[in-house]
């Protein structure tokens, strides 16, 4: 039954791939799949603009997907972008494309973000996840480096290297020779040279591939009896050698080596060989489990109402110090306001309730580093900090918001005129200025309507006169709207009027 059905997109920088998978009894169980070639790092130019071929091939595939999930509701699917999208300087342009074609958002995630999922994916599919795993993630753009043990990581790092820039870099025609191999694995090593020893101190039972790369080499190696049972580091070196011998990589026959991986194997062997030196490496084992695996168990999870963002928000009030008494008020104050504005916002998992919610609480963050201007620290952590479970662009939404609950409107103008964003904003600010005096008084008698342009705020006159400095904010505050051109008008009426 498609309500069992959820689907997960990983926009990669060689591949895109689609994954559905059924839920049954809290575990997801694959159960259709596609892969399209894209390689969208081969697009990329010196000046990180993505060109127009690999953005119609990138549209192209994802156009095929949408046929597969038109009947998926929105809840049901998450499409992730990687690397070669999170490095484009043209990215928010392709993207407007690429939404369009897939007909769902995707989401731009970080590099230690995409390095959890990877390992939420991993872990599901280990014989044994309870023992201390290195995960190894080569991709198309980046490599994903994770040590974690019972489903929980313990370090996290994501590097700019990957098969298609490494082989673009150093075998850009194809030619194969001593010298581009070892240029290549040193570039690689000198990556890892400043996380390999936290790594190595923390220390891991098994190493365990994921993705193309891993599947790749495994394949070639295995099947032409280079090494049995996994990668090894005797089979990369014997691998290495036929490679030289070939000298091109349109002389290659190799039992093993699939078309669409001939243009990136280079740089992927040489990534793979730097790992094994300079961890230590002498076998490592190949998982299933990869990035959409992992994207499915996170969306998993908020089905069940234990979405990882709200563990995310709690571990950063108490990492900042914030104070969770008045975190929680103006949190739901301004949730309060925002169910009066559109009464389907009152459902407390409405997605945009709950952006609100998120930026109410970590509104105040900022004051750990000073209370001069704090809202912009605010803003500026949780634009720039790894907060697991949130895209970048969730990030620079919930910074916005949050920059915007004090100080100049004209900081957020940016926002589109028609955005929802607005009553958001609106709401937050009024519930910082009503609870300016921490004094938890609890939701204030305020109704809230849309007027026009921009909001009515009634409230009882008795209430007011007994807060002249809520009243004077309040003030403050509509000025700040008129200034905008959207208006904001506070009405203190009887208490006869305020009951109506």
């Amino acid at each position: 039954m498609m309500r069992d059905l959820i689907a997960a997109i990983d926009l990669g920088s060689n591949s895109f791939r689609l994954q559905v998978g059924r839920i049954v009894n809290d575990q997801i169980y694959p159960l259709d799949g596609l892969k399209e070639a894209v390689r969208l790092a081969a697009g990329l130019s010196p000046d990180k603009k993505l060109d127009l071929a690999a953005q119609q091939r990138g549209v192209a595939a994802l156009l095929r997907f949408h046929e597969r999930l038109h009947d998926f509701a929105p809840q049901r699917v998450r499409a992730v972008a990687t690397n070669t999208l999170r490095v484009a300087k043209n990215a928010p342009e392709f993207l407007i494309r690429a939404e369009a074609a897939l007909g769902f958002p995707i989401e731009v995630i970080a590099g230690r973000e995409e390095a959890r999922l990877i390992y939420v994916g991993v872990a599901h599919t280990l014989p044994d996840p309870h023992r201390q795993q290195l995960i190894v993630d080569i991709g198309g753009g980046s490599t994903e480096f994770i040590i974690g043990k019972s489903f929980e990581p313990v370090l996290l790092e994501s590097r700019y290297m990957g098969c298609v820039g490494f082989s673009l870099r150093f075998f850009p025609e194809g030619r194969i020779d001593k010298r581009s191999l070892r240029d290549a694995e040193l570039a690689a090593r000198r990556e890892l040279q400043t996380i390999v020893q936290a790594y190595r101190e923390a220390g891991w039972e098994e190493a365990v591939g994921s993705s193309g790369t891993a599947k790749a080499l495994l394949e070639i190696l295995e099947q032409n009896g280079f090494s049995s049972g996994g990668i090894t580091r005797d089979g990369l070196e014997k691998l290495k050698a036929v490679l030289l011998r070939a000298g091109r990589l349109d002389a290659l026959e190799l039992a093993g080596l699939k078309g669409d991986r001939i243009p990136v194997i280079l740089g992927g062997l040489s990534i793979m060989s730097a790992v094994f030196k300079e961890f230590g490496i002498e076998r490592m084992v190949f998982s299933e489990g990869a990035l959409r695996l992992g994207v499915l168990y996170d969306l998993l999870g908020r089905y069940h109402h234990h979405d990882l963002r709200d563990a995310t928000v709690s571990a950063f009030v108490r990492r900042y110090g914030v104070d969770p008494r008045q975190a929680q008020q103006v949190a739901d104050t301004a949730c309060h306001l925002l169910g009066q504005l559109e009464p389907e916002m009152a459902d407390p998992e409405h997605l945009d309730r709950r952006f609100l919610r998120w930026a109410a609480l970590l509104h105040e963050i900022g004051i750990s580093v000073a209370h001069s201007s704090y809202h912009k620290h605010s803003a500026y952590i949780v634009a720039n900090a790894d907060m697991p479970g949130f895209s970048r662009m969730d990030q620079a939404r919930l910074a916005r918001l949050v920059l915007s609950h004090r100080g100049k409107l004209e900081r957020v103008s940016s926002i589109d005129a028609d955005s929802v964003d607005w009553l958001l904003v609106a709401c937050l600010r009024l519930a910082v200025v009503v609870h300016r005096a921490r004094d938890a008084r609890g939701i204030p008698p305020l109704e809230m309507r849309r007027e026009g342009r921009g909001f009515s705020v009634n409230t009882p006159a008795s209430w007011l006169q007994k807060l002249p400095l809520t009243a004077a904010a309040l003030e403050e505050e509509r000025r700040q709207w008129v200034a905008l051109g959207r208006g904001l008008y506070v009405r203190a009426l009887g208490a006869r009027s305020a009951a109506a």
